[in-house]
């Protein structure tokens, strides 16, 4: 779409000379005030003035505009809550299901589900509207949730967890792009803010209630209460979300879809993971059940993005996206931060209950700095953005932060002070939560308003296959350090070997000494590894950086995608 200008039909061209002559039909209908302004501003001859309802009004959003923020908020709390609640309680469900071994997948499952289906989900909601994408996202959402609460085996829990995060995934991409719709980037620091504070108090209450539920053997319910969110946020959605919808039939519709390239990227990514997560755990890395996917993964990733710049007639990912350093540099460090904090997400309540003999419940409340800090830290990074207008001195904070945190992590053994062990996650969050409200801005600022949703729903997509790759990498590496670290007298208990100890950790604080602080010492040394890793990985994240421009932030928004007028008599509602 081109600029909004285009398509009111009042705009016109107007010259100083031809307004002085009463030239009407050239100009447009303007309020006093900012045709004062448009003529003092001294425009060149032929430049084409907007008019005043092709103007975003920012500054008079309403109740209307509240109550869909409302219906968003709604929508994005679950899938957070569901991400950490689960880390939480993974070794408790492996053990009430009765198999370690495919611990990962359970895990996995859910962001390589939220990856493959994040380009299409921008696509969804550019062809169909977004309030039916929306409310699809919701059920598919529910519909998982019904599936992992009821699951007897760790299949069927897989099976579930993939659905879930189908709507997980379309949940998080949708809600950015609604927000694009109705707020300009410039202005847009504070919102993003209050979303990633949702966000955060989601990812904090996770732990807890995982916790609590699993403590008390009753883990289900942490899928089971996500049924009666989904409900409210529909109805939410439902009635709140009423902006415009774009014109034609269903089949016409769904013409639009780039099959192809959902085949290209739902299969390649699916070949990364499988990789990924058989990697040193199943068969070893050198091993071609293990090179062979990896490989055809990687490359059919670099198909897809070909094949969508050069023959998609609708593509997912239009190459303009990618065609600055700018954005580039924005996407690689979203990319980037999330293998970062998904790792300490995940296996940091692993230290906590296999060193500290915490139970999930108190591992969820050890965690808990974490995860509240990040809100906080997101919402003042966002408002330095819009007081500002600068994100690159952020960018580079953030990451020094995220480096010194990592490195901090790395040096903690089974007996090092709780209270240090938390201080250092709380920089993880400061350095982390800096980096997760920037990256949102160098992506967007110099690209067009029309491709808005498919730059966010890409974004999300790196930001969610980042999440495959940080969970499973740190799994393998705790997998191979557990296989090399732990006693031969604790792996002779559970001949599964190190996966099936990783499901045994409820068990640790049982063990006689010397096995006890062995075993305690194995897992804090293998968790070490992981943290020693990610410093390098963060290390990247700076180098990303410093890439980027500081690119002038728009203050419009796609017109195309606005709210539904409420008067149909109202002038703006003819444009």
């Amino acid at each position: 779409m081109s600029d909004s200008r285009h398509e009111v039909p009042r705009t016109g061209t107007i010259t100083p000379e031809s307004y002085k002559q009463g030239d009407a039909s050239e100009v447009p209908v303007l309020e006093a005030k900012e045709l004062v302004h448009d003529l003092a501003s001294v425009q060149p001859a032929g430049t084409t003035v907007e008019p005043a309802e092709a103007r975003p009004q920012v500054a008079k959003r309403g109740a209307r505009f509240w109550l869909i923020f409302l219906a968003l908020s709604f929508a994005l709390f679950l899938s957070p809550l569901e991400l950490t609640s689960v880390s939480t309680a993974l070794p408790t469900i492996l053990l009430d299901l009765n198999n370690g071994e495919d611990f990962i997948w359970i895990s996995s499952a859910y962001t390589l589900a939220s990856t493959a289906i994040l380009p299409l989900s921008g696509a969804l909601a550019e062809i169909f509207g977004r309030r039916p994408s929306m409310l699809l996202a919701l059920v598919l959402f529910a519909l998982g949730s019904a599936l992992c609460g009821s699951a007897q085996t760790v299949p069927w829990l897989i099976g579930g967890r993939t659905v879930q995060g189908m709507g997980g995934g379309c949940i998080l991409s949708i809600t950015n792009i609604v927000i694009s719709d109705l707020v300009p980037l410039k202005e847009r620091g504070f919102v993003s803010g209050v979303l990633g504070l949702v966000w955060a108090l989601a990812a904090a209450l996770g732990p807890l209630i995982g916790g609590a539920v699993s403590s008390h053997g009753q883990w289900r319910w942490l899928f089971y209460l996500n049924l009666p969110v989904c409900g409210l946020a529909f109805i939410l959605v439902l009635t709140l979300l009423n902006l415009k919808n774009p014109p034609g039939t269903f089949l016409e519709k769904l013409a639009k879809i780039d099959w192809i390239g959902n085949f290209l990227i739902i299969a390649s990514s699916s070949s990364c993971i499988i990789a990924l997560t058989w990697g040193g755990v199943v068969y070893p890395w050198s091993s071609a059940r293990v090179l062979v996917p990896l490989l055809v993964g990687l490359g059919g990733m670099g198909l897809f993005l070909l094949y969508e710049a050069r023959i998609a007639r609708h593509p997912m990912v239009p190459f303009i996206i990618l065609s600055n350093r700018t954005s580039f540099s924005g996407y690689l460090q979203t990319f980037i931060n999330p293998i970062v904090m998904l790792s300490v997400i995940y296996y940091l309540p692993t230290y906590f209950q296999a060193c500290k003999g915490a139970s999930p419940l108190i591992s969820g409340v050890d965690t808990f700095g974490l995860s509240m800090v990040l809100g906080p830290i997101v919402i003042l990074t966002g408002v330095s953005v819009t007081k500002w207008s600068r994100y690159r001195t952020q960018s580079y904070v953030g990451w020094a932060f995220l480096i010194l945190a990592m490195g901090l992590l790395s040096m903690v053994s089974a007996d090092t002070p709780l209270a240090r062990t938390i201080g250092f996650s709380v920089l993880v969050s400061v350095g982390g939560g800096i980096v997760y409200a920037i990256t949102y801005f160098p992506v967007l600022a110099p690209l067009p308003v029309d491709k808005n949703a498919h730059a966010l729903a890409f974004f999300a997509f790196c930001r969610s296959f980042a999440g495959v790759w940080g969970v499973t990498i740190s799994g393998t590496i705790l997998q191979n350090e557990l296989n090399k670290r732990l006693p031969v007298a604790f792996l002779n208990m559970y001949p599964g070997g190190a996966s099936i100890a990783y499901s045994a950790i409820p068990d640790i604080s049982g063990l006689q000494e010397p096995l006890r602080s062995q075993v305690r010492d194995a897992f804090a040394g293998s968790i070490a590894v992981i943290w020693q890793v990610m410093i390098g990985i963060a290390g990247a994240g700076l180098l990303s950086s410093l890439a980027m421009k500081n690119v002038q932030m728009g203050s419009k928004v796609d017109e195309k995608w606005g709210l539904e007028k409420g008067e149909k008599s109202s002038p703006t509602s003819k444009a």
